[in-house]
């Protein structure tokens, strides 16, 4: 990695961190499962703290039969056209492609626009691969773990759950008052899950509305 990448890569957590831009998105009125809406997000203003999603009753779960993997459906999942793009620049396609399973904590595209000035850019280019996968992999669980059973293990936990990312990072998962899943990254941000249990054939993807970040080197 660069001399400029590091800088880039340690002022764009430094951001993270100052301002709590992981989470930057008011989620929806209440906890979906199943396939998400295209409607578009409401964002709060810069370093505002996220308001986790309010609970409006028990929603219903998605029935339809899973068709494609992880990687194929992440193109056509709304307001992630960033974190596609940025899966494909970590060549990270084949492994969403592969058996797995996996779960995938999916940031929305605004998430990504609270990178400072250029941070962005400087993850696309070829030398920043290893950095960007680390990121992605930390937004990715082993096993098809569903809302309920992610539930089950923080209950089980005592109010958390310890989860270890692809990135060898543990990704800590709670339970708001309201129902909904929170994730607590490595600066203690956190992210909540906005839509849940959209399930493929190799795993199960819930849309967030911000980034976790891990530890870089």
């Amino acid at each position: 990695m660069t001399v400029k990448t590091n800088l880039m890569i340690a002022a764009a957590s430094s951001l993270l961190l100052a301002t709590g831009a992981t989470a930057q998105t008011t989620a929806p009125a209440a906890p979906r499962t199943g396939a998400p809406t295209t409607a578009a997000p409401t964002a709060a203003a810069p370093g505002a703290t996220t308001a986790a999603p309010q609970a409006a009753g028990a929603p219903a779960a998605s029935t339809a039969a899973a068709t494609t993997t992880i990687a194929a459906a992440l193109p056509t999942l709304p307001n992630r056209a960033t974190l596609t793009k940025l899966v494909t620049a970590a060549k990270l396609q084949t492994t969403l492609a592969g058996p797995g399973p996996y779960t995938l904590f999916a940031p929305s595209d605004e998430a990504f626009t609270r990178l400072p000035a250029g941070a962005l850019d400087t993850l696309l280019k070829p030398e920043s691969v290893p950095t960007l996968a680390t990121i992605i992999k930390y937004h990715v669980v082993a096993g098809a773990l569903t809302s309920e059973q992610l539930k089950a293990q923080i209950t089980a936990g005592g109010g958390k759950a310890t989860l270890t990312t692809l990135a060898g990072q543990p990704l800590v998962a709670s339970l708001e008052a309201n129902g909904n899943i929170a994730l607590t990254d490595t600066a203690g941000i956190k992210s909540f899950v906005d839509t849940a249990d959209i399930k493929e054939t190799n795993g199960v993807v819930h849309l967030t509305n911000g980034m976790s970040v891990p530890k870089l080197g």
